[in-house]
């Protein structure tokens, strides 16, 4: 097969739609394998950092992407008629949800359109952006299949959960296993023998509707876990028992158990959304996922349980919210990336201040954030702390914070990550 052939001599031309956090490090490891590599995106500030050897994702340094710029192996477009050039297409946008918690499917659907404009015979198609099962055979396929356009035949399509952990320094695009399931059988074994060029490790399928399931699983496994700590973090605060101390006993047993961690609730693009797409799919079949989406409430509970234990604790200090000044660390979702989306935290800062709280925040890796009808930009830690702070709130443990320093200065300290777990003080409240 001509398209086989090509990939195996890595003469194949590959296009990546979305340069974010997947898209990009994909585009990248397809370059590195000797592929020209051209990546698409709607941003034209992405497209133009990129080919100007610029990285806007954390886990990816400029000169990784400007070494390969210079080659000529990658490139970014905001043009899709780049597409007409390419023998293989990744689809790498984003996947919301509605504020009806329907799938939002608006990102692909416009991708689509695209690609059918310069979909041509020999072209392999990659669906990766996370969604429901059925979404390649049910919504894709019949986009692009004619009466005289066969897949498996004359086109491929298939789908490949992505797998990113933004902030992992262990696992990232090369060495995370690669899952995949095509439309047929042909369509499967295309898609594998693309990733093999980059990717060491390459898991086959027997269907787009598997490998759509494996994403969620993966997610929903992590999401009904931390639902139970953080149900058990709850559940500890009345007891008056230190969750973080009896999770790291139970963690000394060395099997039968999985460590996971209470926090301020759940956030990034993929473990808040993901068991909504699993439950949307599941009640459109005519089942009831009851206890996917008790985790999911328990999850979205924990913000409020955070507010009011910086209530509770500025009360215990004779002191009120309305009026108090509140400073916060870290509003990115997890520690050490620069992602907001659907942070915890801006759930957080968005209730006090609507119970009157003058709040500020640091995170150097979001200088500043527009988000839940507020517009704010960080404060240096020293500069809030030596203004005068009621109470200062860790939302996300970035290493990044001189704790020591923030232990000694602040007058009281919510802590709901662990952070100062090291520490001992009068002054700090854990979650």
């Amino acid at each position: 097969m001509e398209l086989l052939d090509k990939i195996r001599s890595h003469k194949a031309r590959t296009g990546v739609i979305g340069l974010g956090y997947v898209g990009l490090p994909l585009a990248i490891e397809f370059a590195r394998a000797g592929f020209r590599a051209v990546g698409i995106d709607v941003d034209r500030r992405k497209v133009d950092a990129v080919n100007a050897g610029r990285s806007y994702i954390v886990d990816t340094a400029d000169d990784e992407v400007g070494s390969l710029v210079a080659t000529g192996r990658l490139v970014a477009t905001d043009d899709f008629s780049v597409l007409d050039d390419c023998d293989t297409i990744n689809i790498c946008v984003p996947t919301p949800l509605r504020k009806t918690k329907d799938p939002d499917m608006t990102y692909i659907l416009a991708a689509i359109a695209e690609i059918k404009k310069y979909l041509h015979p020999g072209q392999l198609v990659i669906l990766e952006s996370t969604t429901y099962p059925g979404t390649t055979d049910e919504v894709v396929l019949p986009a692009l299949q004619r009466a005289d356009f066969e897949v498996g035949r004359d086109f491929f399509l298939a789908f490949s959960p992505e797998r990113i952990d933004p902030g992992n320094k262990r696992y990232q695009t090369r060495n995370i296993p690669k899952v995949v399931g095509g439309v047929t059988a042909q369509c499967t074994q295309v898609a594998k023998t693309l990733y093999e060029q980059s990717i060491d490790s390459v898991v086959p399928v027997s269907s787009t509707r598997v490998a759509e399931m494996v994403k969620l699983l993966e997610n929903t496994f992590r999401s009904v876990n931390i639902g139970l700590v953080n149900e058990l973090a709850l559940m500890s605060a009345k007891l008056g028992v230190n969750v973080w101390e009896v999770i790291d006993a139970a963690a000394t047993k060395p099997f039968g158990f999985m460590p996971f961690y209470p926090g301020p609730g759940l956030g990034g693009h993929c473990i808040p959304i993901d068991p909504f797409y699993l439950g949307w799919k599941a009640k459109m079949n005519g089942f009831e996922p009851r206890f996917i989406e008790l985790a999911g409430q328990i999850n979205e509970s924990m913000p409020k349980f955070v507010v009011d234990k910086i209530t509770d604790a500025l009360n215990g200090d004779g002191k009120a919210v309305r009026n108090s000044r509140i400073h916060v660390l870290g509003v990115a979702y997890k520690r050490n990336v620069n992602d907001v989306r659907e942070s915890p935290a801006l759930h957080v800062i968005k209730m006090l201040v609507d119970r009157g709280a003058k709040v500020t925040y640091s995170d150097p890796y979001a200088p500043t954030i527009r988000e839940e009808g507020m517009e704010m930009a960080e404060v240096p830690v020293r500069e809030a702390l030596g203004a005068g702070t009621d109470c200062v709130v860790i939302l996300t443990d970035h290493g990044c914070f001189n704790y020591p320093e923030i232990v000694h200065l602040a007058p009281m300290i919510v802590d709901t990550r662990n952070a100062l777990r090291d520490f001992i003080g009068g002054n700090i409240i854990r979650l």
